[in-house]
């Protein structure tokens, strides 16, 4: 259910200059670097009462773009710069599967963002692939990237392992989507697009 706020005013100001492009080459290697970069400085950790995961820092005064699964009712911890801070459940929604979280007033390292009113089915996405653990496996993060396939209004698939939660990326790293949920080999994944339809949507009730 979506809380409306005065935060989501706020949020509404960061994704309202979408971008139209015509085709798209695949991200370079420096591509792929530059969204690393820019990755590593604006993902956090949401913690719910029941499941934790990835969040994207959306919003310089720390509002943070997640999936609805990673918070509860009320409340949700953000684990930011080594330190774990109570963040406020500003609105979720169900059906989209995506939540906002807002923390504390500090300077926040906000991912810039990019509106693609037409769809990202057939355009190039990033995606930052975790650091695996295991024995003999590499141990960075590493960017992949992938063409996003067509999936149900206003989803889409990408053939990337990723968390719910995980941030997309264009090839400039600017903020394309949301994971939501995995589906088989890959997962499903909502546009920016499809965010600020529901904020504003939220802010009218």
């Amino acid at each position: 259910m979506f809380r409306p706020s005065v935060l989501v005013l706020a949020l509404l100001f960061l994704l309202v200059t979408p971008t139209r492009a015509g085709a798209e080459a695949r991200p370079s290697r420096a591509d792929l670097q530059r969204v690393l970069e820019l990755h590593a400085r604006s993902v956090v950790r949401v913690r719910g009462p029941q499941h934790a995961g990835p969040g994207i820092i959306v919003g310089s005064d720390g509002q943070v773009l997640t999936a609805a699964a990673h918070v509860g009712a009320q409340s949700a911890q953000v684990e930011h710069a080594g330190n774990a801070l109570t963040a406020r459940v500003v609105l979720t929604s169900a059906v989209l599967q995506v939540a906002v979280v807002a923390g504390p007033q500090g300077a926040w390292p906000a991912a810039p963002v990019r509106l693609v009113p037409e769809g990202l089915a057939g355009r190039w996405v990033v995606g930052v692939m975790p650091a695996s653990t295991g024995k003999g496996s590499a141990r960075r993060d590493t960017p992949r990237a992938a063409k996003a396939r067509a999936a149900p209004a206003p989803f889409f698939d990408v053939p990337l392992t990723l968390a719910p939660g995980s941030p997309l990326y264009d090839g400039e790293g600017r903020l394309v989507a949301v994971v939501v949920e995995r589906r088989g080999k890959g997962v499903r994944a909502l546009p920016l697009s499809a965010v600020k339809a529901e904020l504003a949507s939220a802010d009218t009730l």
